[in-house]
């Protein structure tokens, strides 16, 4: 059983920037082989993709709305994954989620498509 937990959160103001850590433990979970996603759900809105690696790191994949601006990592000796985000909005404003795919390096994006999530770090931009 793998255990995700978010951190890095907090209060910034517009423009600037978080790096938000997703910290895996479990005996067996090597995060390096699986896809690991970052979603957000803001107040009142569905919970939404915002970025995913697939295993192995071959490919990135991005919300539209925040691509050029956050970028998704991973440090498979820490088995930690990163989202840096830079140039932050308002809009961004929300709890932010890791998760691991249920289909081991395969990257989805919908939220059906991940399990072990995290507890959530709030990130909150000021205008």
């Amino acid at each position: 059983q793998v255990q995700l937990v978010e951190s890095g959160g907090g209060l910034v103001q517009a423009g600037g920037s978080l790096r938000l850590s997703c910290a895996a433990s479990g005996r067996t979970f090597s995060m390096y082989q699986y896809a690991m996603g970052w979603f957000r759900q803001a107040p009142g809105k569905e919970r939404e993709f915002v970025a995913g690696l697939s295993g192995g790191g071959g490919s990135t994949k991005y919300a539209n709305s925040v691509k050029g601006r956050f970028t998704i990592s991973r440090d498979n000796a820490k088995n930690t994954a990163y989202l840096q985000m830079n140039s932050l909005k308002p809009d961004d404003t929300a709890v932010y989620y890791c998760a691991a795919s249920l289909y081991g390096n395969v990257l989805r994006t919908a939220t059906t498509d991940f399990r072990s999530w995290g507890q959530g770090t709030q990130v909150t931009v000021s205008s």
